[in-house]
């Protein structure tokens, strides 16, 4: 079968991919599509660490095509958006509701897949460039026939983190204010969670004038051009003299960071998305933390996903959460260095794959 493989020089498309059978608390998922994150080219030029060969991809949905014993929730034929949540659902933090910090969820990778008889690694639990994977039954998550795959792909990463970042981790309420910094897929998503929370001002910042447009479509009621201003923290205190309840970074750079606590309002939260290098520091006045003003961190969303996922899914066939406009091209798994290239050049919100 196809895939995308990186050997730890290189990432291209194979079709000599091999995947074993499901096992006990395992389905096996024909995937229809994935979303091209920048996580996967994070591990393509080193900045998250991952051993090779591996198998690419953690955003995907598609169709079970065979379950393992001892799982009920899902049948084959079932449409399915897929987690990278491998949760163990046993321990004290899934216990209290917080499966995201399951250790056994983190850096445990397995290898469901062989070429010429030598395994491959996979992905955050996933690997969703490859015409079939193999995943817990818990990362599998039932959703409607009627939600376009291709859409559906990108609620298990980008909608799960953005999204999930402003209802679960910063709990954004009715008639807060919020800066989103970066309005890439993360950022696109983190916007539109404010704006179903009910935020009542949302600013958006980007270097890209070209994405005003859809970032008011998802929910920004202000876009600051950082590409045009002198300083794009004076441009936000126009609209926010006070500073923002919520700051959201997006873009993984620690002078972002520092702009996002220094944008805070008293009793406000900076919620780090975006990914540094694993060793970058960041540094914040000491003394402007006394007015309540809290810094956190995100993983996924703070997500729940059979929870969140299934929420998601509904909220968009409400028409309340925009999933196909965030699918700005649509690459079939050969064109995939055309998908990396347009990624690269902020050319997409959001390519997908298809098999």
């Amino acid at each position: 079968m196809r895939g995308v493989v990186f050997d730890g020089k290189q990432a291209r498309v194979v079709d000599d991919l091999e995947i074993r059978d499901p096992g006990p608390g395992e389905v096996l998922v024909a995937v229809a599509a994935a979303g091209l994150c920048h996580s996967d080219l994070s591990v393509i030029d080193g900045t998250i660490p991952f051993p090779p060969p591996v198998v690419l991809g953690h955003e995907g949905a598609g169709v079970v095509e065979a379950v393992g014993a001892g799982v009920a929730h899902v049948a084959p034929g079932d449409h399915v958006a897929l987690s990278t949540l491998a949760n163990c659902g046993a321990c004290a933090d899934c216990d209290r509701g917080r499966p995201t910090m399951c250790r056994k969820a983190i850096g445990r990778p397995g290898q469901p897949f062989s070429r010429g008889g030598a395994p491959l690694f996979q992905f955050a639990s996933n690997s969703a460039f490859a015409e079939r994977t193999l995943v817990k039954a818990v990362q599998a998550v039932k959703i409607p026939a009627d939600v376009p795959l291709t859409s559906a792909a990108l609620i298990g990463c980008g909608v799960l983190t953005g999204v999930g970042a402003a209802l679960n981790r910063a709990k954004v309420d009715r008639g807060d204010s919020v800066v989103v910094i970066g309005t890439g897929g993360i950022g696109l998503n983190v916007l539109q969670g404010a704006r179903i929370a009910g935020a009542t001002t949302i600013v958006a910042i980007d270097a890209n004038p070209a994405k005003e447009a859809v970032a008011r479509q998802f929910g920004a009621t202000h876009f600051i051009d950082a590409s045009a201003v002198a300083d794009t923290s004076a441009a936000v205190r126009e609209v926010l003299p006070t500073g923002a309840d919520h700051a959201f970074e997006c873009v993984g750079s620690v002078k972002l960071i520092r702009q996002a606590v220094d944008l805070l309002d008293r009793h406000g939260q900076a919620v780090l998305l975006g990914v540094p290098g694993f060793k970058e520091e960041a540094s914040f006045l000491v003394s402007s933390m006394y007015l309540d003003k809290t810094i956190m961190g995100c993983r996924y969303g703070s997500a729940r996903p059979q929870r969140d996922i299934a929420l998601y899914a509904e909220l968009y066939r409400q028409g309340r959460l925009l999933l196909d406009e965030l699918v700005t091209e649509v690459y079939p798994v050969e064109d995939f260095a055309k998908a990396v290239d347009d990624a690269h050049h902020g050319r997409v919100a959001r390519g997908v794959l298809t098999f």
